[in-house]
């Protein structure tokens, strides 16, 4: 129903301009009659002379450019195909306007002339030529919007399933290090394997109903962190000294979920559990006119290597915030006995993943 609306508006202000020029054309010819009368002369006119365009135009857009776009047959023989049609057109309209327009709508006011005159062939190839052109090029313009439109769909589409792929890494990744805590904790026969257990339980809570969403409140985010890190105090007791300094101007302000875990994890696989010393982690965040500054700096051994390789978990959260935010840096230092990342975004500019969802 709305593509006829188009259509319908499209040709009703096209008759609706040519009838104008025609009237201005006619109007010594017609100088005998009303306006009102050479309203609807002109009207008569345009509404035969729109018959050979209407079939150009719907014979190009849907037969033409249909089998253009869908490769069907050389491209060469339906051009000269849709040649052929231009052809018919014209021969049609030099027969409307000869033998129905001048004798029925005109009342022989114009003089007859051969059927293939040359001034008025001429004349119907512009005419036909503007109207149907036009309609295919609104035809092509409007396939090229939708073309456009599936790409941006299917971008979308993509970067959704590669965000949850990225996700659903983390969630095992975590796991697989959190029970490897709980081992080591079990083979100590430690009072504080059942705790432990049951924090992990409520961090996978977490990660089971809340992961899953586009977005959650900081406040949960950095709750979660909180209980991750009870869990490797628990690990390393007196030979870790951990601070976490928060400062947020906002309750409410969403974050993409799990995004800052794989920064806290790398802390300790790769800096606190190589130490053989007493170790440290210290974590700054905060958040003021929706911006986020996160920083973590942890111990570590010296072994030798300045150059920066992400583990899985920095791989990941690297990947995920091009997908999600457009105004972030993330600097990584690694130093002989310490690591320090750095990582600020605007939370104000993440991607509308709502839209990726909607299937736009």
């Amino acid at each position: 129903m709305k593509r006829f609306l188009l259509h319908f508006i499209f040709w009703f202000v096209y008759t609706l301009q040519a009838t104008l020029l025609e009237m201005v054309w006619m109007e010594p010819m017609l100088h005998e009659f009303s306006q009102w009368q050479q309203w609807w002369i002109s009207v008569h006119i345009m509404m035969a002379l729109n018959i050979p365009k209407l079939l150009l135009a719907y014979f190009v857009m849907y037969v033409t450019v249909n089998r253009v776009i869908q490769e069907k047959g050389k491209f060469w023989n339906n051009i000269a195909v849709a040649a052929v049609a231009s052809l018919v057109s014209v021969v049609l309209y030099r027969v409307i306007f000869n033998y129905y327009v001048i004798p029925y709508a005109i009342y022989n006011l114009a003089p007859q002339r051969p059927l293939f005159d040359i001034s008025r062939t001429l004349f119907a190839v512009i005419d036909i030529g503007f109207a149907a052109g036009a309609a295919v090029a609104l035809r092509l313009g409007r396939i090229q919007l939708a073309a456009k439109e599936r790409e941006k769909i299917l971008l979308r589409e993509k970067h959704t399933t590669e965000l949850k792929y990225l996700r659903n890494q983390t969630n095992p990744h975590f796991l697989f290090n959190t029970l490897n805590n709980i081992y080591a904790l079990a083979r100590k026969k430690s009072e504080d394997t059942a705790e432990v257990v049951m924090k992990l339980s409520k961090l996978l809570r977490f990660m089971l109903y809340e992961s899953n969403k586009d977005f959650i409140p900081l406040t949960e985010e950095l709750r979660m962190l909180d209980d991750y890190l009870e869990l490797e105090k628990i690990r390393y007791s007196d030979r870790l000294t951990i601070t976490f300094y928060k400062e947020t101007d906002s309750e409410t302000q969403q974050v993409a979920p799990l995004l800052l875990l794989p920064f806290v994890e790398n802390a300790f696989k790769h800096g606190v559990s190589e130490t053989r010393f007493d170790s440290y982690v210290d974590i700054a965040l905060t958040l003021k006119n929706g911006q986020l500054s996160f920083t973590i700096e942890n111990t570590k051994e010296d072994n030798g290597r300045d150059k920066v390789t992400d583990s899985i978990g920095l791989s990941n959260v690297r990947r995920q915030l091009e997908l999600m935010y457009a105004h972030h840096t993330l600097e990584v230092y690694n130093q002989p006995d310490t690591f320090k990342v750095q990582l600020t975004i605007n939370l104000n500019s993440h991607a509308n993943l709502s839209l990726y969802h909607s299937g736009r």
